[in-house]
């Protein structure tokens, strides 16, 4: 069987990180609008998704349909670590069941990579430490 081709399009590190745990950094400038990766994961059912998303802190799990969600947490792909931030740098999109990343603006190397996550499994009782002037103060 043939090795998935990467579908980074951008360098991107992965470090500790200020918001929380390890985090997505530019390891090069990204323009603003382009694809800078995606995750990829275990296609599970929504309903085993929010049965393994239960009592845990950190989530890397992306509902892609009603039906069908992503569980990336074995996943090699950095971009897996991107936080959660009120005032993100990139936007997640759900393009042919693939969960796919794309910057919001110039992306400065070194920077760290957020996407708002909008409603998660952690359904607002997990503190935002984003730091954004904007904080919602939880995700």
């Amino acid at each position: 069987m043939p090795t998935p081709a990467n579908p980074q399009k951008f360098a991107v590190d992965v470090h500790p990180s200020r918001i929380d745990g390890m985090g997505a950094f530019a390891a090069e400038a990204i323009p603003a609008y382009k694809k800078i990766g995606e995750i990829r994961g275990e296609p599970i059912s929504v309903r085993e998704a929010r049965r393994r998303a239960k009592h845990q802190q950190r989530i890397m799990i992306v509902e892609i349909s009603d039906k069908r969600a992503i569980d990336a947490s074995a996943s090699q792909d950095p971009m897996r670590y991107t936080n959660h931030s009120c005032s993100p740098n990139t936007v997640l999109r759900i393009q042919r069941g693939r969960v796919e990343f794309y910057a919001l603006r110039n992306i400065a190397s070194g920077e760290e990579l957020t996407a708002n996550y909008g409603e998660t499994h952690h359904e607002g009782k997990l503190e935002c430490r984003c730091g954004a002037p904007n904080c919602a103060g939880r995700i």
